[in-house]
């Protein structure tokens, strides 16, 4: 009897124990680097052992229902009439009754906690970063800083940060697992993410809503860094870096990865599929946001993500339709 309980109740338990590394730390909340991330493994962990209370009868009783009621040298007792049993039905109904209960009240406060509109409460001002959504990479730009970055964040560690989040194309999703979750960016409006970096350490972010070609490019590396690390980011950045303006931005909007925008606007101060930029004092994500909002349809030359945007019939080099 224990024979068959093992071969359905051990693979579940082995998978559960291999998640963490079957893949790497900087794709999962399961190894976070931040309290956002490690109140989301938390709540995981417990809706997973509530739902065991529910599951793991299914794996027990299935095999020995099949042993004890086998065809060959079976010992159950068989009722034809039988129907129903009172507390059999209530544990039945009541106990799953219970489980979803208990997970729908754990799962509105834990909403409630991990609102990413609130900001967090730091001994330091938070690092500002206004995310573009772009097809098909991201741009930060770092207002505050006067910098901007595509393919590269670089945040302090024990220090907020607080993004305003927008797309100056299609409907995308940000995602960074390991410090922050997910939340949806759109044309003409705005949404808000906020997180801290209690470790130090390298993740990856991305965009988990499907945009095309370049889609399974668009991600980009993550560092939580000391405050040393990230003032000599800073100065590299600024060392590094070409103007952002309007011209270039037109070029960067076209619709190629972060590894063939490197081509058009990279230079070897910047690191493999990196760009580096400095602002020229415009506000580009508030102009980036109103481009929306003008009372009137937008010309396809106007639309970044089209084949006209900015240049007409001609693609930025690398650039695919």
């Amino acid at each position: 009897m224990h024979a068959p309980r093992l071969l359905f109740i051990l693979p579940v338990f082995l998978s559960i124990l291999l998640i963490p590394y079957s893949v790497s730390a900087s794709e999962t909340f399961l190894m976070p680097l931040g309290p956002v991330a490690e109140e989301q493994k938390v709540h995981f962990f417990w809706a997973m052992a509530l739902t065991m209370v529910a599951v793991l009868p299914v794996f027990i009783l299935v095999p020995v229902i099949l042993f004890k009621y086998r065809r060959k040298k079976g010992h159950g007792f068989y009722a034809p009439k039988w129907e129903t049993y009172g507390p059999l039905e209530v544990i039945m109904w009541g106990v799953p009754f219970l489980v979803i209960i208990v997970l729908s009240v754990m799962l509105w406060r834990a909403t409630a906690r991990l609102d990413p509109y609130k900001e967090i409460q730091g001994v330091v001002p938070p690092v500002k970063v206004q995310v573009v959504g772009l097809d098909w990479k991201w741009l930060f730009i770092y207002p505050e800083l006067d910098i901007a970055t595509v393919g590269e964040l670089v945040v302090p560690v024990h220090t907020p940060v607080s993004m305003i989040l927008t797309s100056d194309t299609v409907m995308q999703s940000f995602f960074i697992s390991a410090l922050a979750g997910q939340i949806y960016v759109m044309p003409g409006m705005t949404t808000k993410l906020n997180f801290i970096g209690t470790k130090t350490g390298d993740t990856r972010g991305e965009n988990t809503q499907y945009t095309g070609n370049g889609f399974v490019d668009q991600n980009f590396a993550v560092k939580v860094v000391t405050d040393e690390e990230f003032e000599a980011w800073v100065k590299q950045v600024r060392t590094g870096g070409i103007v952002l303006s309007p011209e270039n931005y037109n070029r960067l909007a076209q619709r190629n990865t972060k590894k063939q925008a490197y081509k058009v606007l990279g230079n070897s101060k910047m690191p493999e599929n990196t760009l580096y930029f400095n602002l020229p004092g415009t506000d580009l994500f508030h102009e980036i946001v109103m481009r929306y909002h003008s009372g009137k349809p937008l010309s396809i030359e106007e639309q970044p993500g089209t084949r006209k945007f900015g240049r007409g019939e001609d693609d930025a080099e690398g650039a695919q339709p």
